[in-house]
């Protein structure tokens, strides 16, 4: 699989001179909006590269195409370079393409519940890439030229790049493909985002052999680990609390809910620390987890399916807000591809409710009289942490699936005849995968 990355390299020394270049190319897309949105009869026929050169025949005057329809754009947008202005009929096709199709959509929808009609596009916060040669030329570690619209004209200017992102692109990026930037604004500052590409070869590791490592992300415990075998047996635990992070969160938190009871609504600077906070502790946890993953060698990780979308009920509707659950798991996804391992992801209705020795539900906090919502207590009467017994079940889980779509058909319905729970992944368990192992053994 193609894996990319991208690296931002901040310039120096130039601030208010870049913002004309990025005005006039968006400009440029609204004008190919429009030419789009008025010739879209004749362009969804054709292909992408025919659709690029009937544009441009409807717009650029050339020798060989003296007569055209919009004159306008070479009387407006004066010696507009044309890898450019082909980036920019490229990117008003693609936006008219998805109106289209939303449009289309909005159309067929029942009356009742059809909801806003689809807006006409507009360019928005577009930025030119910088091709190559024609754009972007490297003249030392350093320093670079770059084609920009500057004193009415189109002309090179020389930057210079942060040393320390150029070297950190050296050091690890060097064994991969970079290609051509793009010029990009980040907050007051603007930089050269540089994109890398690199082939990537996962695992295809037999399922019986495979190790893996079981996460569960939580509100209380940042993250939980088992790693595993494919027979359930437990090679690692391992767990990660921020106490430190959260209490800092809490407290930035607090600081936001007491300006607002002053009647303060907007406070930018208080929720740029809060979320500061909230990303480090969604870095530091993925970081965690990755550094098991290589410690032990795994094949594949696995998460829970978290659905956070919808509203949200109850004491700790805030922490649900404010949990980056699923931008650990981007994060982790991207590291692991890199390595060459699978992320996978299971059912998550009952990791936790449910006992991972098969004695049933699980009693946690007052339910049990356990002064420690961490912890659980069994049916049998075992106390143990709550978290490690739902990792042992999301291991548990994606095993029995991978097993059991492996098995022939006749196979797998004599054995989920045989162990009525394995029919139902909700309900699986750390038992279940034993129970699944004996059958294969006796079968």
């Amino acid at each position: 699989m193609r894996y990319y990355s991208l690296y931002s390299v901040k310039i120096k020394h130039y601030n208010h001179i870049l913002k004309e270049t990025v005005s006039l190319y968006r400009k440029v897309t609204d004008f190919f909006l429009q030419v789009c949105l008025k010739e879209w009869d004749v362009l969804s026929t054709k292909t992408a590269h025919q659709k690029l050169l009937y544009m441009e025949q409807l717009c650029h005057q050339t020798k060989k195409n003296p007569n055209i329809a919009y004159k306008t754009f070479d009387q407006k947008f004066y010696k507009f370079p044309s890898y450019l202005r082909r980036a920019a009929i490229t990117e008003a096709i693609g936006k008219v393409s998805s109106y289209k199709s939303n449009l289309g959509n909005w159309a067929n929808e029942v009356p009742t519940i059809r909801g806003r009609k689809p807006s006409l596009p507009k360019a928005g916060l577009i930025y030119p890439c910088l091709y190559r040669e024609n754009m972007y030329q490297q003249t030392g570690k350093y320093t670079a030229r770059i084609k920009v619209y500057v004193r009415y004209t189109w002309d090179w200017i020389n930057i210079q790049l942060r040393k320390s992102d150029v070297d950190y692109i050296h050091r690890h990026c060097s064994n991969r493909k970079q290609c051509a930037p793009t010029l990009q604004k980040h907050g007051h500052q603007w930089f050269l985002d540089f994109p890398f590409e690199e082939t990537v070869t996962l695992n295809n590791t037999s399922v019986y052999e495979e190790t893996i490592l079981a996460v569960d992300l939580g509100l209380n415990s940042s993250a939980t680990i088992a790693v595993m075998k494919a027979d359930g047996t437990i090679l690692g635990r391992h767990f990660l609390h921020l106490s430190k992070e959260y209490d800092s969160l809490t407290h930035a938190v607090n600081r936001i809910k007491k300006a607002q009871q002053h009647g303060n609504r907007k406070t930018p600077r208080l929720w740029a620390k809060a979320n500061g906070i909230n990303t480090h502790i969604a870095t530091r946890t993925a970081t965690f987890i990755m550094d098991i993953a290589v410690q032990y060698h795994v094949n594949t990780i696995v998460f829970e399916y978290l659905d956070t979308s919808g509203k949200k009920k109850g004491s700790k509707k805030q922490r649900l807000h404010l949990w980056k659950s699923q931008y650990v798991q981007n994060i982790v996804t991207d590291k692991a591809h890199r390595f060459g391992m699978r992320v996978s992801h299971i059912c998550a209705w009952g990791t936790s409710k449910l006992a991972y020795d098969g004695s049933g539900i699980t009693l946690r906090g007052k339910d049990a009289n356990l002064s420690s919502y961490s912890v659980c207590q069994f049916q049998n009467g075992k106390i143990y942490n709550c978290d490690l017994n739902a990792a042992y079940n999301i291991g548990a889980r994606y095993y029995i699936r991978e097993i059991l779509k492996s098995l022939p058909a006749k196979v797998r319905l004599a054995i989920k005849a045989k162990v009525p729970q394995l029919a139902k992944r909700s309900t699986c368990t750390l038992s279940s995968l034993f129970s699944l192992n004996a059958e294969l053994i006796l079968s």
